[in-house]
Order: structure tokens, then C-alpha cells, then sequence
């Protein structure tokens, strides 16, 4: 099949869980002998990575416009080069699905998560993600939810049914430590929080809470995000010694970090399945997560849950939990993302839903 990726930042993966996502899923398609090409919104020395073809267009750098321009471009590009089927991410950017089908081109939309719900969205942001759920029920020939409490939402509101794939792990773990030595951490001894640095993901009431915690472990708050620079500032604003904020980190280095943690803290409140905590899960990482139907749908009983009020009594328990009990969840955690989450299933699904398309 020739294919084409639609509404990430590109790849390689620098920026969130679309980006890995479209990574992970284009080159394996590849792997089984497809031609896939990635609409990126960063130029990339080479016009292909690991057998993807990429595909450069600019975008207007604004927090409400970027990805909405970038879609828009990339639309028009794809009508002139008639790969045989696209994949577009985001609901966001659903109005412009129609497009491709028009010309014979069909497509399929992951809608992500319930993004309107993201407090850095205003009144119109949120209306155009409102709009944007809509039309997603309606523009593209078929409808990615990757977790099953989006497929239930989209069923009962709109009386859509979506096709539910849900999101792959990469559970290999790092035996290497260098970022760890960069960064002053000792494998073990450092709790880790991973994700964009938005009001959403609750990165400063990790922080809050973790000072509030008596204990020599350390905590890495690993993230960046274009558009909240007010916000990161918060977060930035601690003269704890024992919190670590580098900014991003990809690639190896955030593989080790995931794989050395003593315990990983999922705060996210809005979206999907979210990549990194189910990469942390399967890396056997001891995992405390925020208590909101998504993210117990993700770790079962293989976590332990926590409330915005109760994180920093969590992490107390956790500390105090005897080593037995703490395996036994880490053991938990990297057995269920083996069982539900394997990339190697979720490229059949989309495998086999592309090609239905194109039949």
C-alpha cells in the first residue's frame, strides 16, 4: 500500500505520543513492505528515516493555528501525489478529511482524547475541538479510538461506533545510565514524571507534592511544550535540591529513564491512552497514576491510584510499602502492557483497517 501519515508534528518523535506513535506505526509498516510517508512540520537533513519518506511542509507558529494550517497544507499536498489510502491524527483537524475522499482518496481519523477538555484551549479552541468530535463522525470513512472509554464516548454522544485500536509499548529496557549520569540521578533512586509541561498534566502538582514528602530520592520532571511558557515558569520555580527538571528528553536517554525509576507518576488528566505511561508500565516501572477513567482503563490493577489531593500521601505509602509489594506491582504492570499493548498487534489492526479501506 502507499500511504500517508496526516496532523503530527513528524517524525523522528520529538514532541508527544502522536509523533511516537507515527514513528512506531509508519516504520513497521514499512518493515512489512509498504510505502509510508509522514507530513513533518520540522525539516529533517535526510527525505526519509528508517524507510519512511518525508514530507516537509511550513506552518504558521501559533498555539491555536499551528497544527489547523500545517493539516490544511498537507491536505492539498496529498491531493496531488494520491497515496492509496491516509491516516490523519487529531480531531482537530477532521474538517479536512472530506478532502481526500472527494478525490477517491479514503481515510481513517485517530481522534486522540477529549482534547476541548485542555485548559490552555480557549472559549474558541474549545468550540473547534467541539466541532471537530462532530465532523469526525461524519468527514472520514472510518474512526480510530485508542482506548475504550473514547470508543464508549463517541458511541453515546454521537451514536458513532469507532474502531478501537489501541496504543503500542516499546518495553524494551535500557541497560545503560548515561543520561542518568548527566542529570545527577542514581537508577533506583529517583521518582519520574513524564509528559508535556501543560496545566492539564499537573506537572506543578507533582512538584508540590513531592516537597511536601520527607525522603532522599530524588524527582525528575522530564518534559517541554511549545505554547505554555507562563506555566513551565511555575513549575521552574522551586529551590528543592532534590527536583531535577532537564526539559526534554528523547530517544535512549528517555529510555533509561523509564527503565531505572524507582516509581513513575502519571498526573495527565485529558486524552487517550497516553505512550508514556504505558512505555513506563512496560519497562516495570512501579507506577502511581491520577485516578481518571482513561488511565485506569490503562493500568488495571497494575498501578496504584491517587487523587490531586492524595499524591503526596501516596508517595509516602510507596516508600514506606515493603520491597515484596512494590515487585509485585512493577511484575503486574509490565505483564498487563505485554498482554493489551503490543505495537505488533496494533500495526495488524491498522494494517488490516487501510487495506479494508482501499478494498
Amino acid at each position: 500500500m502507499r500511504l500517508a501519515i496526516v496532523g503530527t508534528r513528524g517524525i523522528p518523535a520529538r514532541y508527544g505520543g502522536f509523533e511516537t506513535f507515527a514513528e512506531e506505526l509508519s516504520t513497521r509498516l514499512v518493515a512489512r513492505g509498504h510505502q509510508v510517508t509522514v507530513y513533518c512540520r520540522q525539516p529533517h537533513p535526510e527525505p526519509r528515516y528508517r524507510g519512511v519518506d518525508l514530507a516537509y511542509l511550513p506552518t504558521l507558529r501559533h498555539k491555536y493555528l499551528d497544527t489547523v494550517v500545517h493539516a490544511f497544507l498537507c491536505t492539498l499536498h496529498l491531493l496531488f501525489h494520491r497515496p492509496q489510502a491516509a491516516l490523519y491524527c487529531n480531531a482537530a483537524v477532521a474538517c479536512f478529511t472530506w478532502m481526500p475522499r472527494l478525490w477517491g482518496v479514503p481515510v481513517a481519523l485517530n481522534v486522540d482524547g477529549l482534547e476541548r477538555n485542555r485548559k490552555k484551549w480557549n472559549l474558541l479552541g474549545r468550540l473547534w475541538y467541539q466541532l471537530g468530535e462532530r465532523l469526525s463522525t461524519i468527514c472520514p470513512n472510518a474512526v480510530v479510538s485508542d482506548a475504550e472509554h473514547i470508543h464508549e464516548y463517541y458511541l453515546e454522544r454521537y451514536r458513532k461506533p469507532t474502531t478501537f485500536i489501541p496504543y503500542g509499548a516499546d518495553a524494551a529496557r535500557a541497560s545503560t545510565t548515561g543520561v542518568l549520569d548527566q542529570l545527577g540521578l542514581q537508577p533506583g533512586r529517583y521518582f519520574l514524571y513524564v509528559s508535556r509541561l501543560e496545566p492539564e498534566n499537573n506537572a506543578l502538582l507533582v512538584r508540590q507534592a513531592f516537597e511536601r514528602v520527607s525522603t532522599d530520592l530524588k524527582l525528575a520532571l522530564i518534559g517541554d511544550a511549545p505554547y505554555a511558557a507562563d506555566y513551565i515558569r511555575q513549575v521552574r520555580d522551586t529551590s528543592d535540591p532534590r527536583i531535577v527538571i532537564p526539559g526534554a528528553v528523547y530517544g535512549e536517554g528517555y529510555r533509561e529513564l523509564t527503565s531505572h525509576c524507582f516509581a513513575y507518576i502519571h498526573a495527565t488528566e485529558v486524552g487517550g491512552t497516553h505512550p508514556a505511561l504505558i512505555e513506563a508500565m512496560g519497562r516495570g516501572a512501579l507506577t502511581l497514576y491520577l485516578r481518571t477513567e482513561e488511565n485506569e482503563e490503562v493500568a488495571g490493577g497494575a498501578g496504584i491510584v491517587f487523587t490531586h489531593e492524595t499524591l503526596a500521601e501516596t508517595i509516602q505509602s510507596v516508600l514506606a510499602m515493603p520491597e515484596s509489594e512494590r515487585g509485585r506491582f512493577r511484575r503486574l504492570a509490565a505483564q498487563r502492557v505485554r498482554e493489551r499493548y503490543s505495537w505488533h498487534a496494533v500495526t495488524d489492526a491498522y494494517e488490516k483497517l487501510l487495506e479494508d479501506l482501499i478494498r
